[in-house]
């Protein structure tokens, strides 16, 4: 049976807890309605995240939305994530709002913004909901944090808002598979419950014979159906939405040396997506290294990017990273500083209007010429240039309030079309830039890994890795999952078409 989607045909994703698999879900469904010759969207109204990604059009979303942009064939845009909170601190993030800061708040604070923050989702869903087909909605956490419930934005909130249909994911890897699927629906209100049209279970290994028994029991005791169930698909790479991955891939058969790389897994670690290009490559050992956790010997110690540069430069300094990076370098090894990171290598960093903490200034690791001030105007852009390493073609985006100055800077590591950027230190030890993306194009990967000690490094793209990875779990939904039935709750024969609200256009 074939169907015709009304414009701006709407489904929601929601999971009963966080990392249910929304995220690959949303990326599996986009990829498979593209295939099928649909104009499809993603959309997520809130995301909670430290890895983001920059839009051609200089806004700052969530990583997850610009790959399931890439899923539907699309250049990432700041209406697919419309609200975005990066934490800064345990009670405080700063505020995203299509694509561009608007300021710090605690979470009181951000509660009595909500109905400003639910006038750009709005206004964000129907501008897609006009443009395309089909979208689909990924939720966040869980529907059923009863304590967030007033002024939800995230999950049943906006589903009630635009009128559309939900399905209920669960990840079965975790246990008590069933009684999270029935809490959630119970913990809902009589038309939240009626919205969830079916179920989803992901992550599943084993007999799908032990399996049936409970589905069966669970569509009688609900009355809702079980859509399908994804398998545990092994290897799988997606970038994460937030959790930090801390395992390398195992190395290939007969690979011996492999070059070895560390970075501290900072308390506000943001971006550390940067590094699955050395997580997944063949002849690679990369690893995190978190508290209480003494740094190994490493041919390349990296510093990543992060929400609250002093604060994890504190954190870096009482795990004693400090001297073990000099101590390093003293030994012939090299060390690369990424975005925060950078800035840590440098004289200072000051921070006088307290972006990312209390007003004030730290002195840095002191090790490359230069200081940081961070300014209310942040830097968000896309960049392509070369690497001054090898010529190496490099690409990528910028995101961070600090703005740098100082002799080191004199001595570039970037070439880019808008200048020169980073530093590299005279003895060529020391390497730091503001570029996201850094290990992403494989010329520039393969620089790398020859500067840092590996003398023959095989070309790797790690965006084909992400390809491959969308492609597999568009396959196992189109396998797995009804997609007559999701097909049917797209089109309008479920509850909720999910146009544009009433006054959108």
């Amino acid at each position: 049976m074939s169907h015709r989607l009304p414009r701006g045909a709407t489904l929601m994703i929601q999971g009963t807890t966080s990392d249910a698999g929304k995220s690959t879900l949303v990326t599996g469904l986009c990829r498979a309605l593209h295939r099928r010759g649909f104009r499809v969207a993603p959309f997520k109204p809130q995301n909670m995240a430290l890895n983001s990604a920059v839009t051609p059009q200089g806004g700052e979303i969530g990583r997850a939305q610009a790959v399931q942009a890439q899923a539907c064939g699309l250049p990432p845009h700041t209406d697919m994530n419309p609200v975005l909170l990066k934490p800064y601190a345990d009670q405080g993030s700063q505020v995203i709002i299509q694509g561009h800061a608007v300021g710090n708040m605690d979470a009181r604070r951000y509660h009595e913004f909500k109905p400003k923050a639910l006038s750009a989702v709005l206004e964000s869903y129907a501008r897609l909901a006009h443009q395309f087909q089909a979208v689909i909605v990924e939720g966040a956490g869980s529907p059923a944090e009863i304590n967030l419930r007033t002024g939800d934005i995230a999950n049943m909130g906006f589903a009630e808002a635009v009128d559309c249909p939900v399905l209920l994911v669960a990840d079965i890897d975790r246990g008590g598979v069933f009684a999270h699927l029935v809490g959630t629906l119970e913990l809902l209100s009589a038309s939240e419950r009626e919205r969830i049209r079916g179920f989803v279970i992901n992550r599943f290994r084993g007999d799908m014979d032990l399996l049936r028994p409970g589905i069966e029991w669970l569509q009688r005791r609900t009355g809702k159906p079980v859509v399908g169930v994804l398998p545990h698909l092994d290897g799988l790479y997606l970038d994460a939405e937030d959790a930090v991955v801390t395992k390398s891939r195992p190395a290939a058969p007969g690979q011996d040396t492999r070059l070895k790389v560390i970075a501290p897994r900072l308390p506000r670690i943001s971006n550390h997506t940067d590094f699955d290009a050395l997580r997944l490559h063949p002849q690679v050992d990369f690893r995190f290294i978190g508290t209480g956790a003494p740094p190994p010997p490493a041919d390349l110690v990296i510093l990543p990017g992060s929400k609250s540069v002093r604060a994890d430069l504190a954190w870096l300094r009482e795990a004693g990273w400090e001297g073990a990076i000099r101590r390093h370098l003293r030994y012939g090894g090299k060390l690369l500083g990424l975005c925060g990171g950078f800035q840590m290598l440098g004289q200072a960093i000051h921070d006088p209007a307290g972006l990312e903490g209390p007003p004030g200034s730290s002195p840095g690791l002191g090790l490359l010429d230069f200081e940081t001030t961070l300014e209310l105007e942040k830097q968000l852009r896309t960049v392509s240039g070369i690497l001054v390493l090898e010529g190496a073609t490099v690409s990528g985006y910028e995101i961070h309030a600090g703005v740098s100055s100082g002799p080191a800077l004199e001595r570039p590591a970037c070439r880019l079309e808008r200048g020169a950027e980073g530093a590299l230190s005279d003895d060529g030890q020391i390497l730091g830039t503001y570029v996201h993306g850094l290990f992403d194009e494989p010329e520039a990967l393969t620089a790398l890994l020859r500067w840092a000690g590996l003398p023959q490094p095989r070309v790797f793209d790690v965006r084909l890795e992400r390809e491959r990875g969308i492609d597999r779990v568009a396959a196992a939904v189109e396998a797995e999952l009804n997609m007559e039935l999701i097909m049917d709750l797209l089109s309008g024969s479920g509850r909720g078409e999910g146009h544009a609200p009433a006054g959108q256009p």
